[in-house]
């Protein structure tokens, strides 16, 4: 029982569990919203009024209006991914006269939750997640606040709610494909932490297109979470090797700031595709060959797909996945 619980008060998750139906479904009738069958929401009520549920303040006021602000939780606002995906989504919000408020869930499944909670306390009418794991948040306030929510760059199992996004496989397969279009053969990988679907989708995108091209030897990978000491050894150990790596491939943005860095220091002339485009890439010497992925347009899409939901789309929940392109600027060459 919740702390925060009055005694003898029952919860919305109550209610569903002896209607036999899902807190959405109790949600959906107390807010005399569309989508529940006749029979299914007489028996809600029939709960309702028998145990003397009634909403309570916070997550629980009942919405009888909108407050025209939507809400942005996403990993990390100091990374300038997220910081664009955030001026797609306020891009999107402005168009539709709406307010957007933003929290950074620093990579916690339980912050997540606690900032998915303080967003629906402000009562805002939707949200788009980055999420901070693949596991669902498994809470019946968020559940139950009929607030509609999209996942964006990462999906989550089970999820019955709209998500955006990239095509890491496909970006990635057209970074190999470039390098070895140059001649490289020996092609290395250093990726982001593998706690992360994105990191590990790329990571398995760039093996298979290894083998579907026919590369000898399995590539070297180095997974992160990386640091400058960790992007050093692993490129020194694939240079020493009798058969040495020509050529690198980064994971992501923050990746490859700490690979360009480590080749400077180690003094090698590696060829290199980033994965995320970044600011100054055309100033690099030679100027960085990137998959751009288009984080600006992603959340403008996640937004698009929000305010859908908004003016009241109904359809089966759905995947949308955008594609990248490559950025060619001359680092892939073998020199």
């Amino acid at each position: 029982m919740s702390a925060n619980r009055t005694p003898g008060r029952p919860t919305m998750a109550e209610v569903a569990a002896e209607a036999h139906v899902s807190v959405k479904t109790v949600s959906r009738v107390v807010n005399h919203q569309a989508g529940v069958r006749p029979d299914t929401a007489e028996r809600v009520r029939e709960v309702i009024r028998r145990t003397g549920f009634r909403r309570a303040g916070g997550l629980a006021t009942i919405r009888e209006g909108r407050t025209f602000t939507i809400g942005l939780a996403v990993e990390e606002l100091a990374n300038p991914f997220y910081s664009q995906i955030a001026a797609g989504v306020e891009r999107e919000a402005r168009m539709h006269q709406y307010h957007l408020i933003t929290a950074s869930a620093e990579n916690s499944p339980n912050r997540e939750r606690a900032v998915i909670r303080a967003l629906l306390a402000r009562r805002v009418d939707g949200i788009v997640v980055v999420p901070a794991g693949e596991t669902p948040v498994a809470d019946p306030e968020v559940e139950g606040a009929g607030a509609p929510i999209v996942h964006l760059d990462r999906p989550v199992r089970g999820a019955t709610c709209d998500t955006v996004l990239s095509d890491n496989v496909g970006g990635m397969r057209s970074a190999v494909e470039h390098l070895v279009a140059h001649g490289h053969r020996r092609i290395g990988f250093l990726g982001d932490d593998p706690e992360f679907w994105t990191a590990r989708q790329r990571r398995e995108s760039f093996l298979a297109t290894h083998v579907s091209l026919g590369l000898p030897r399995t590539p070297p990978v180095a997974m992160g979470p990386h640091s400058a000491e960790s992007v050093r050894t692993a490129l020194g150990e694939w240079v020493a090797d009798p058969e040495p790596v020509t050529a690198v491939v980064t994971g992501n943005n923050r990746v490859t700031v700490l690979t360009l860095v480590a080749l400077r220091h180690l003094g090698l002339d590696l060829s290199l595709v980033a994965y995320d485009d970044f600011e100054l890439a055309e100033l690099v010497d030679p100027p960085v060959t990137a998959v751009h992925q288009d984080p600006t347009a992603m959340g403008e899409k996640a937004a698009q797909v929000l305010f859908a939901r908004l003016l009241g789309d109904e359809s089966p929940p759905r995947t949308i996945v955008l594609p990248t392109r490559l950025v060619v600027r001359g680092s892939g060459r073998r020199r």
